[in-house]
């Protein structure tokens, strides 16, 4: 399974910010619902929290796509 780099401004990105901005999910309360019910892994590990700061080189995963978190210089 490929990784997909998400460049962002700024040092860090909320989960339910980065799950829509990678087109993920469509909106906010999907990626509250997702989030919610454990379907998204940070790192290899189940995450629940939709505020999760994500840095550099975090990796998100859900539904079988990963993407990974690249400040944008």
């Amino acid at each position: 399974m490929a990784t997909t780099d998400i460049p962002i401004t700024g040092d860090s990105i909320r989960l339910g910010q980065l799950l829509k901005f990678a087109s993920l999910v469509e909106d906010g309360a999907d990626a509250r619902a997702v989030i919610e019910s454990g379907e998204v892994e940070v790192n290899g590990e189940v995450e629940t929290r939709r505020g999760r700061q994500l840095r550099d080189g975090d990796t998100v995963t859900y539904a079988g796509e990963t993407v990974r978190v690249a400040i944008d210089a």
